[in-house]
């Protein structure tokens, strides 16, 4: 992953029970749990895959373009350029998974 993270806390108010991740959905992905949040830095041009879970994804503003907003579902993905940062968290009580690769893989 070539990425610099960090990641914070947030209201733990009306945390839902996690849901079991499947196997299949965890091999070479990372959890991002209920009520958490996650900046990550591309250090190369990137591809933020969506596994399992909803997520709520925040792009910084750029000389280009004013900060973005998006959610992503199961199979939706997201190009990260080479020095962007986005914040993300999931967007209700499940969490989410993910997968974090160079881009073209």
């Amino acid at each position: 992953m070539s990425a610099v993270c960090t990641s914070s806390s947030l209201s733990s108010a009306a945390l839902a029970r996690p849901v079991a991740v499947p196997p299949a959905v965890r091999r070479g992905a990372w959890q991002l749990d209920a009520g958490h949040a996650m900046s990550l830095r591309a250090e190369s041009a990137s591809l933020l895959r969506i596994r399992q879970g909803r997520v709520w994804v925040t792009r910084d503003a750029t000389a280009h373009w004013g900060s973005e907003d998006l959610v992503l579902a199961p199979g939706e993905s997201l190009a990260v350029a080479a020095g962007e940062r986005i914040v993300m968290e999931p967007w209700d009580g499940n969490g989410a998974t993910y997968s974090w690769d160079p881009a073209g893989a």
